[in-house]
């Protein structure tokens, strides 16, 4: 062990074999269907069983500019993936940005990401909580501190599991994407079934889509961050670049499969609420998969609150694993402590980054304002997008012979890049809220960290110290070829 800890090294030839067989890296362990189910965890959780309500809405109940809605922001969703994917295949995820950009635009990511994910993991892991204990409690509401505690025990219960074993995390992430799929599976087919023998209200909708009000741009581009909103998840592959088996191949096969499917399934399974329920009833309920259920499946309906808390659990499991290795590669990159980049001696897995995300998001459980804190920064992942699109123009032209396994048609970041600026830009436009100057200040504040730490490089010797003690303590190593252990 002192040896893998960097104590102290063998002279014997054995020895030395031996240790260059087992080297420290992330393994490779997820194949094409492992990525495939990763991809479809990510970007189905609760969006698609409560967003269509957003979307229709805002859609003024036109019928053909909410399902066109759906599509285009599958398509966008698609091009951002296919983005990534070329980043995926020819560098190690972070390192882009630093590369493209700057070593500042890449702190203000991983600065904006490091509060942003856990946030979005707490937010997750609260609402798993709200649809576990509810049932159990009828008409009244469930006690808060039952829910955070719930939620709590999610978090740290799966980032163990992250952190400890990838086959097992990518089997649970399998398990549940299967079980997801078949409870979207159930409204997709149970719609098409009653859209053939339908009333002949319920196929009017459809002959007349476009027959209602057209909304305006402003309405559009509302209905546009609902539909965005269920699409969200769809950069999860690239985090895992490093663990895909033959990621030349994998990643854009994967992505060129999950998402298109996702697409038709959101679009299905969409025709199906329209069939079911008229426009207005959709418009007025909370969690329209749970009022579809009641009508068509009462007797049994309970199967799709469970089938909500089970899609949130698998979305919340690929969140967890991707912001793990994002703080893995930013530590590589140098943009955070030393630590969070070290793996696990038996497993090789980057226990400290699961550790140190796991623990950000616990503490997001605590206020019970999480919702609005949430919403201060949804805007910055769409900012940050822009940044990770915009690295891929520029590495096109200042690095033209780079590798590049695959390579998207180059109009398409063009295309990520304006859409960012948009998804950015008009929320503050249409409807400016103080919210944003919170956002904005904060990432302004990682100017505090990133000048004495990063650029001036400050350092204090205590702090390798208890670096060494919490390695020593975790057992962790680090990766070959980075930084050096500090108990040597």
């Amino acid at each position: 062990k002192q040896k893998k800890m960097g104590k102290g090294k063998s002279n014997n030839p054995k020895d030395t074999k031996r240790e260059e067989k087992a080297k420290m890296e992330l393994k490779r362990n997820l194949g094409y269907f492992g990525g495939v189910s990763f991809i479809i965890g990510s970007i189905v959780g609760a969006g698609i069983f409560v967003s269509p309500t957003g979307v229709l809405k805002h859609s003024l109940l036109n019928v053909g500019v909410a399902l066109t809605i759906w599509t285009a922001s599958g398509l966008v969703s698609l091009m951002g993936s296919l983005c990534y994917a070329e980043l995926g295949t020819a560098l190690r995820e972070y390192s882009h940005i630093k590369r493209g950009l700057g070593s500042l635009p890449a702190f203000v990511f991983i600065w904006t990401s490091t509060f942003t994910k856990p946030a979005s993991n707490a937010a997750r892991a609260l609402l798993f909580a709200e649809y576990a204990t509810q049932p159990f409690y009828g008409i009244c509401p469930a006690p808060e501190v039952l829910k955070k505690c719930l939620a709590l025990a999610v978090l740290w219960s799966l980032g163990i599991l992250n952190g400890r074993s990838v086959k097992m995390a990518a089997w649970v992430q399998t398990v549940f994407t299967l079980l997801k799929m078949m409870a979207l599976s159930v409204i997709a087919v149970g719609g098409i079934i009653l859209l053939i023998d339908g009333k002949k209200e319920s196929l009017a909708r459809f002959e007349d889509a476009f027959s209602s009000e057209i909304p305006n741009a402003s309405q559009i581009a509302e209905a546009f961050f609902q539909g965005l909103y269920a699409y969200g998840g769809w950069w999860s592959l690239n985090y895992m670049a490093e663990e895909m088996k033959n990621p030349s191949r994998n990643i854009p096969l994967t992505v060129m499969t999950a998402v298109p499917a996702v697409i038709v399934f959101y679009l299905l399974v969409n025709i199906s609420y329209l069939t079911v329920l008229r426009p207005e009833e959709i418009v007025s309920s909370v969690a329209v998969a749970v009022t579809w259920a009641d009508r068509v499946i009462p007797s049994v309906a309970w199967i799709i609150p469970l089938s909500v808390a089970i899609s949130i659990f698998g979305a919340l499991n690929s969140s967890m694993f991707t912001l793990g290795r994002l703080s893995y590669a930013g530590s590589q990159s140098g943009h955070l402590p030393v630590l969070i980049s070290m793996l696990n001696v038996h497993s090789c897995t980057p226990a400290p980054a699961m550790i140190f995300s796991t623990t950000i998001a616990s503490i997001f459980i605590i206020p019970s304002d999480l919702i609005m804190l949430t919403n201060y920064f949804g805007f910055s992942a769409w900012l940050m997008i822009g940044l990770t699109c915009a690295s891929l123009i520029v590495l096109r032209y200042r690095e033209p012979h780079l590798h590049r396994p695959y390579k998207v048609f180059l109009p398409v970041p063009f295309v990520m890049v304006a859409m960012s600026f948009f998804l950015v830009i008009a929320p503050i436009v249409w409807s400016p809220n103080l919210q944003y100057v919170y956002a904005f200040l904060f990432m302004l504040g990682s100017l505090i960290v990133y000048l004495p730490f990063i650029y001036f490089k400050l350092h204090f010797a205590f702090f390798d110290k208890i670096t060494c003690h919490l390695q020593l303590l975790l057992e962790v190593s680090p990766a070959d070829g980075s930084t050096e252990s500090k108990c040597e």
